[in-house]
């Protein structure tokens, strides 16, 4: 008995393997602080601007999932084959991509390491350098990838994005926060203060990433699917979308419902952690720590493939992790990890300087999409429906009005 539910559970992850992947690769580290700081400053009032970045990145994976399903192609090929201009365009996307991932990856990876050297810290135990950490994880990294393939990766990300749900989860009922204060937030606002803008940018920059919907031609097109399999892809899409909007709202809720009530701002993840050790005791405190160590490693593991993947996008070439291009993108990309032991910046001032980046790139992979999904000569049969294209244009305008957003905040 527990054999056939063990079949039908991995059958299932299967079946939503590049959503899962997605999430992974999504809900990462700046995920946390920026819902976590969120919940703390606003309670849950800009819960909507959660909810409309999850909707939106439901339209977008399933337009370019579309898209790959039908043409047999990924997004950055059909992008420079498809339009007059469109050479131009997708080199802008993989460039802009790759910096603002790199820049992520420092940011990220600073971050983990602050978060495991704070566990040992907890456990009484001597805790180690941040570079010595950083190096370790570096070395295992390039271990995986070496030997590894998409298949390999999709698990390893599985595992993480599943202990980071029940951390989070396991840690929303320990400390049992205020229910009247999350539904009383739950009224949609834009606080008028100072940052609250900044903050809506950031939170659209983590959750509808411009890097997301490119990948997700990738992880598509790895998995094999053809038109036959058009339901699954939409099926996919919405178990990533509701995940990622379940996963960022519990977090959004556990702030709010504890720090925001108290009164308790953060502005870092390392704080979020002194703040609930009070409230939750050492037992929380460790599993917040696994749940953000585990949300940034599942992270990592898709931008160190994010270069090879998307010159392989943009040349129209077979996907190898073990070809010597990825070997040597791959290293390359790792060594980037070590970025925030040279520059002076702290980990959470360059997630957000990323994110506020990302959010930029977004109009660059909206627009694209709105026109190649209603191309008659290359959709066919399969061209966007009214409510498809009511739900792009939507997303064109959100994608732009964040994309000022986040340029007021790095200007």
């Amino acid at each position: 008995m527990s054999q056939k539910i063990g079949d039908k559970l991995r059958y299932a992850l299967a079946a939503i393997g590049p959503g899962l992947f997605l999430i992974g690769y999504n809900i990462g580290t700046g995920s946390v602080t920026t819902m976590a700081t969120s919940g703390a400053k606003y309670g849950m009032a800009l819960f909507w601007a959660l909810l409309l970045s999850c909707l939106f990145t439901f339209v977008l994976m399933v337009a370019y999932g579309q898209v790959t399903l039908v043409t047999g192609r990924t997004a950055l090929f059909t992008i420079k084959t498809k339009w007059k201009y469109g050479r131009v365009l997708a080199i802008y996307i993989m460039i802009a991509l790759i910096l603002g991932e790199l820049l992520a990856l420092m940011g990220v990876t600073g971050i983990v390491a602050d978060l495991l050297q704070e566990g040992m810290r907890l456990a009484g135990g001597f805790a180690f350098s941040r570079f010595w950490i950083i190096f370790v994880l570096v070395i295992c990294l390039y271990v995986l990838l070496w030997f590894g393939h998409y298949q390999r990766f999709e698990k390893i990300l599985t595992f993480f994005v599943i202990l980071m749900g029940l951390c989070f989860i396991v840690v929303f009922f320990m400390v049992k926060p205020s229910f009247a204060a999350l539904l009383q937030g739950l009224v949609p606002r834009v606080p008028d203060e100072p940052g609250a803008f900044a903050l809506v940018a950031a939170m659209a920059g983590t959750t509808c990433s411009a890097a997301v919907f490119i990948i997700r031609s990738t992880v598509v097109a790895e998995k094999g699917w053809t038109i036959k399999d058009l339901a699954a892809e939409k099926k996919d899409a919405l178990v990533s979308a509701t995940s990622m909007l379940f996963l960022s709202g519990i977090i959004m809720a556990v702030s709010a419902g504890t720090l925001y009530v108290m009164g308790l701002e953060l502005t870092n993840t390392i704080e979020m952690i002194h703040l609930f050790e009070p409230i939750g005791g050492k037992i929380a405190a460790f599993l917040l720590i696994s749940g953000i160590a585990a949300a940034g490693l599942s992270t990592i593991f898709p931008i160190i493939l994010i270069a090879p993947w998307l010159i392989s996008d943009y040349t129209g070439k077979p996907r190898k992790i073990r070809s010597p291009l990825y070997r040597i993108l791959g290293c390359m990309g790792l060594l980037f990890c070590f970025g925030l032991e040279v520059l002076p910046q702290r980990p959470p001032a360059m997630m957000i300087f990323s994110q506020a980046f990302q959010a930029c790139i977004l109009p660059a992979v909206a627009i694209p999409i709105f026109f190649l999904i209603n191309d008659k000569s290359l959709m066919r049969e399969h061209k966007a429906t009214w409510a498809m294209n009511g739900g792009l244009a939507a997303v064109v305008l959100f994608s732009l009005l964040t994309t000022y957003f986040a340029l007021l905040e790095l200007f």
